[in-house]
């Protein structure tokens, strides 16, 4: 490096390494008194750490190096020096300051800490004394602060050289435009379409070992731009969980034997609209119409969200999309929360995610691995893009019996996902199949179609595999699409999904349920029919106990509660109006004054489950002891 750049570019890289090394020296501190809850850290992982302290040292040197490159005559000039010896610390410090927090603070929310604790700290009483009692039991903290900063400062001096007074205006302009890039692309972590956040960082990494890749600077910065949620606390705690406590133990069920396969079939923005058993046998969808002849369906199944991401933390994770910024691209999409994978594996399951799109679409590869899934299949691993459609993934028809031969290598018990693609937005047909899919009219109409065949070829290829009769299947959307029609537009319907559970042996109660039946409810529904007793953190209710049916979705600061026959419009902390949510009549009348009881009921529950919501996230506390 010596014979290629000038001696000013090589004290630069000095500087910002110094930042480097006392970020990683942090790193050490951090893992040493958390060494509890990382417990399979390897070699690879503290190489990915220090990858991650580079990029993180790029980001956050911007403003200094930016400065420091731009082409000037005086660098020995003595302000020119201090200027950048005080910016310098300034952002060395931020660096060690919040690196060093975390030595501690990550045993009370065992995650990193994120931009959302500036909301924490001003949330109360309770944050102040919390941070009073922090400041007055780790002293130590501070100790360990003004130690690297001594250091940094000792190592900056071996910096500070005398520079040759030589001057060349075209050399330095050439190096500016060369290096910034460079390093600008370095804080991006690559050249990936995206910068590099958490769940990507997840991604390469055990999901339990990613709080130590990743650095406390490095999720303040990622988080900064996202919108966290405010604290919000309606009652005290005992009143607040008299109305609502996301605590429960499941009930074996006793219909299924035990070890039963589960094979969860997301099916991409497939709206009641379209399927006929939901519209007098007019539809889309004429072999899920008869699989539903064979299954056990709800007549009013929810999304708890408008996006597929939302979608599978509601259905993995039992958390619903109660905020603006969805959950796996949230300040929170790191913490730790029960899923359906980490449970089953406590009883010997295996897990497996599929889904056909490029690796890294949505992060869910990334959340996946949170998650606890054993495997991840998407495009990498079908490793044929003769089949890809061009924009998302692979084909339905080609990806849904891969799946389902693929899911045979499995070790059994296994519990997996298939999440479907092709009727996604921009709703292509495969060339050889537009002569064959029947069209509406609407353009998805055509694509639900396709993916309807392409969902019988997964089940024909199923059909085949040893494993199927000992599986339980259940099918339900991410998500409804963009409608056309008013009755689909209304809140009252644009959630309405199916949610179908079918048993090969039919062993389930066949037939139509008027009843309730939101996506969080799959986790504790799950986990009675797999006969699992076990005590956990959940969102939703189980159908096979005596639990209240309800549904919740949120959408710019609304919340929509449906319960019994009626939906309840939530606002601005209050119940606003009230309707018939089983009618179709665009003109309903808002019943909140003739049901004063029943709105009193429901707004508190929707109260308490907020006031839970935006707690347990903040404090990262979904999960069970």
């Amino acid at each position: 490096m010596k014979n290629i750049f000038p001696k000013y570019i090589q004290v630069l890289f000095a500087r910002m390494g110094i930042a480097v090394l006392m970020l990683f020296v942090t790193r050490i501190i951090f893992y040493l008194f958390n060494q509890s809850s990382f417990t399979s850290i390897s070699f690879v992982d503290f190489l990915l750490g220090l990858w991650i302290d580079i990029i993180t040292v790029s980001l956050v040197f911007i403003p200094y190096y930016f400065l420091y490159l731009l082409p000037f005559k005086y660098r020995s000039h003595p302000y020119y020096k201090r200027f950048f010896k005080i910016l310098f610390h300034l952002l060395n410090t931020f660096l060690l300051g919040f690196n060093l927090v975390d030595v501690e603070y990550y045993k009370f929310t065992l995650k990193r800490t994120t931009f959302d604790v500036f909301s924490i700290v001003s949330a109360g009483e309770d944050m102040k004394q919390l941070f009073s009692s922090f400041v007055h039991d780790f002293w130590h903290l501070a100790i360990f602060l003004i130690i690297f900063i001594y250091m940094s400062e000792k190592l900056y001096r071996k910096t500070e050289i005398k520079l040759p007074s030589s001057f060349s205006l075209k050399k330095q302009t050439l190096l500016f435009f060369v290096l910034i890039p460079i390093l600008i692309i370095i804080a991006r972590g690559g050249f990936g379409l995206k910068p590099i956040g958490t769940i990507e960082v997840s991604a390469i990494t055990k999901g339990k070992n990613t709080a130590f890749v990743i650095n406390t600077p490095f999720t303040v910065i990622k988080t900064a731009e996202q919108p966290g949620i405010e604290p919000v606390r309606f009652f005290d705690d005992a009143t607040c969980q008299k109305y609502f406590d996301p605590i429960k133990i499941s009930q074996p069920a006793n219909i299924l034997p035990n070890q039963t396969n589960v094979v969860v079939i997301l099916l991409e923005s497939f709206g009641i609209e379209f399927i006929g058993k939901y519209n007098n046998g007019q539809g889309f969808t004429p072999f899920l119409d008869s699989l539903m002849e064979n299954s056990l369906w709800y007549e009013y199944g929810f999304a708890n969200g408008k996006k597929s991401i939302e979608a599978i933390p509601s259905i993995v994770a039992s958390i619903p999309a109660l905020m603006d910024n969805p959950y796996i691209s949230s300040p929170y999409g790191d913490n730790q929360i029960n899923t359906i994978p980490n449970i089953l594996k406590q009883h010997g399951y295996t897990s497996a995610f599929f889904h056909g799109a490029t690796n890294g679409s949505m992060r869910f590869d990334g959340f996946a691995n949170i998650c606890g899934f054993d495997h991840y299949f998407g495009r990498h691993e079908y490793n044929n893009d003769k089949h890809f459609d061009g924009t998302w993934g692979i084909w339905d028809e080609n990806f849904n019996p891969w799946t389902a031969r693929k899911i045979t290598e499995l070790t059994e018990p296994f519990f997996s996902i298939l999440f479907t693609l092709s009727s996604h937005h921009p709703y292509r047909i495969p060339e050889h199949m537009k002569e064959k899919v029947q069209y509406g009219n609407q353009s998805i109409c055509a694509s639900i179609n396709y993916a309807d065949y392409a969902l019988k070829k997964f089940f024909d290829e199923a059909k085949k595999q040893k494993w199927y009769k000992n599986t339980l299947f259940v099918l339900l959307a991410d998500h409804t699409p963009s409608s056309k029609t008013s009755v689909y537009n209304q809140r009252t319907h644009m959630y309405r999904i199916p949610i179908i559970f079918f048993d090969p042996n039919h062993r389930l109660p066949i037939g139509k349920k008027r009843e309730i039946f939101q996506q969080i409810d799959i986790l504790p529904s799950i986990l009675d029919l797999l006969n699992i007793k076990t005590k956990y953190y959940t969102f939703g209710n189980s159908p096979f106990q005596d639990s209240i049916r309800e549904a919740i979705t949120y959408i710019n600061g609304s919340y929509s509660y449906f319960r019994k026959n009626f939906m309840t419009i939530f606002v601005k902390n209050k119940a606003q109006n009230l309707y018939d949510f089983t009618s179709t009549n665009s003109n309903q009348i808002d019943s909140i004054s003739y049901y004063p009881d029943f709105v009193r009921e429901n707004e508190n529950r929707i109260k308490a489950m907020i006031q839970r919501y935006t707690q347990d996230l903040i404090r990262n506390e979904m999960t069970v002891e």
